[in-house]
């Protein structure tokens, strides 16, 4: 049984790891190599440049809550909430870029309706908790001693993004609507209030594109460094002082993995 899981897993990662790097890879029948703890998976051309047009990543072969299991044992600690308030599309433009970042939890506060689209399907591989309220939100924060830093321009206590230090334990990155931004009440409660710098005459950034910089400028300082693949979070403690690893435990040895493309011969 644990054999045929396991055979499972490596045809789904064999797959995914094909489609995604031959279909999308800029040249012209490369020689593409992935090698997974020391072994090769696959090894063979990519698709010619004028096949790319056509092609789609196939659906996975796995359950979606199976798929969610397997993701989560790669999540970091981050946590994002959302208001929901006149923000329709934007809540599902920000799950679809928290998704990318593996955020561990996504709090949406209130109970306007979102625009679902937006996330591009990836909701159904996320963490997501809805809470009807400011004051349920306030209730989770209090209950599990969130680390709320809200991202947000015109404040009195405002600190930049480039040397602002998040907290290492339970952080909540907080984003509000793109009119009216993060509420007073919750800004009143912030441990930080945290800007993106700008330099142009616009008055602001839009918030789904606000949250994927914040999102980016933790992942670099926190999580994965330079790496270009999701690696589990304790597995990165070796080589960062910063952060604390999650109560996640598997039986299973986490891959190496490894991606290689050359100019064919």
């Amino acid at each position: 049984m644990l054999q045929a899981g396991y055979d499972h897993k490596r045809a789904w990662l064999e797959k995914s790891l094909t489609l995604l790097v031959s279909d999308f890879h800029p040249l012209r029948n490369a020689e593409l190599t992935i090698r997974v703890s020391g072994l090769d998976l696959v090894r063979r051309k990519t698709r010619p440049s004028d096949e790319l047009s056509s092609m789609h990543v196939a659906p996975f072969d796995m359950p979606d809550d199976e798929i969610r299991r397997e993701l989560d044992r790669l999540r970091g600690p981050l946590r994002i909430a959302i208001q929901r308030s006149k923000n329709p599309f934007n809540v599902g433009a920000i799950i679809r870029v928290a998704h990318s970042f593996l955020v561990r939890e996504i709090i949406l506060i209130g109970d306007e309706p979102y625009y679902r689209r937006a996330s591009m399907g990836m909701e159904k591989y996320e963490n997501i908790t809805k809470l009807p309220s400011e004051e349920a939100f306030l209730a989770r924060v209090a209950q599990d001693d969130l680390q709320i830093v809200a991202i947000e321009k015109d404040h009195p206590r405002v600190e930049g993004l480039w040397s602002y230090s998040f907290p290492t334990e339970r952080p909540v990155l907080l984003f509000g609507s793109e009119n009216e931004g993060v509420s007073p009440d919750l800004l009143a409660t912030a441990r930080a209030v945290v800007a993106i710098p700008m330099f142009g005459i616009n008055h602001s950034y839009p918030v789904s594109v606000a949250a994927g910089i914040v999102m980016a400028e933790w992942a670099r300082r926190y999580w994965g460094g330079d790496r270009l693949v999701a690696v589990p979070w304790q597995d990165t403690q070796s080589s960062t002082a910063h952060g604390s690893s999650p109560s996640v435990q598997s039986a299973e040895p986490t891959p190496s993995i490894e991606i290689a493309v050359g100019e064919s011969k």
